[in-house]
């Protein structure tokens, strides 16, 4: 027994109307071309094979895209080439309601990282990317502000449990806030990797460098650093640290100014070795 389908009982009844105007007039009316093709695009998205839907999903028309993701042949594949397309809003919503369209990783981070993507169904998918993916996303331009700074915020909080390849890959890549969570390790070779880091800010250097974090090795690394080492911020940070090597007062105490001489003098962080030096350069200040 023959089932009943509507697309095809509309497209038979354009049909029908389409004979009795051509007999009539001589012409199909645009207005009954562009319905016929309509009902033939919506079948051709209900019915085609997997090879046929790769033509289908490049149809701009929101009533076929939809149509589209009915076809029991669509899979992940045809969802990643559909997802390059722009407005979406209702197709997405529709692609996320179906559920098993989107078990696919790809699926999922392509969806968080579309523009048209709603903002609740990007933050529900946000928890399930992988922590370089997250990254990824930080740079992408059609990701709004809140799924970039979202992102973030999950990359910082899984920070402490990655090895320490993930980390060094995190300082070479990282955003800002990504480095202000590995500055805050202290390992030597992510903070090496993070002072190359062109998105490294230098207020988020200062504060890790009158930090509890910061050792004399690091102190030391960002003092040679040839990027970081001339800034007088960081210079003067550096000279209030207690736990920086003697070897930098030497380097960087000859010409200051007085005032900041004797600004170092009255810091009660300074150990007496320290202070020494900059009793001394000041001395040799004022002769």
């Amino acid at each position: 027994m023959l089932q009943y389908n509507p697309l095809l009982v509309r497209r038979e009844q354009v049909m029908s109307q389409e004979s009795l105007i051509e007999a009539e007039t001589g012409a199909i009316p645009e207005k009954t071309e562009w319905a016929l093709n309509q009902a033939d695009a919506l079948a051709e998205a209900l019915a085609a094979d997997k090879d046929r839907l790769f033509g289908v999903i490049q149809d701009h028309r929101e009533e076929v895209l939809l149509a589209a993701l009915r076809n029991p042949s669509l899979d992940h594949q045809h969802l990643l080439v559909l997802l390059k397309q722009r407005a979406l809003g209702s197709v997405i919503t529709a692609l996320y309601a179906g559920r098993r369209h989107i078990e696919a990783y790809a699926v999922k981070y392509a969806l968080v990282a579309h523009s048209d993507t709603p903002p609740h169904i990007a933050q529900t998918l946000l928890p399930l990317l992988y922590i370089f993916d997250l990254l990824k996303l930080c740079y992408i331009p059609g990701v709004s502000a809140d799924i970039r700074l979202a992102a973030e915020r999950k990359i910082v909080q899984q920070v402490p449990t990655q090895p320490l390849g993930n980390k060094l890959t995190l300082a070479r890549r990282g955003t800002s806030a990504v480095l202000d969570a590995l500055l805050r390790e202290g390992v030597p070779a992510v903070l090496e990797a993070c002072l190359a880091n062109p998105h490294l800010k230098e207020g988020s250097l200062h504060q890790f460098l009158t930090s509890s974090h910061a050792t004399a090795e690091s102190v030391s690394m960002i003092a040679r650093n040839s990027r970081w080492k001339s800034r007088p911020n960081i210079r003067l940070a550096i000279l209030k640290n207690p736990r920086t090597p003697l070897i930098w007062f030497t380097a960087f105490l000859p010409g200051l100014p007085a005032a900041t001489l004797r600004d170092l003098l009255a810091s009660p962080r300074l150990t007496f070795a320290q202070k020494d030096l900059v009793r001394q350069a000041r001395f040799h200040s004022q002769a």
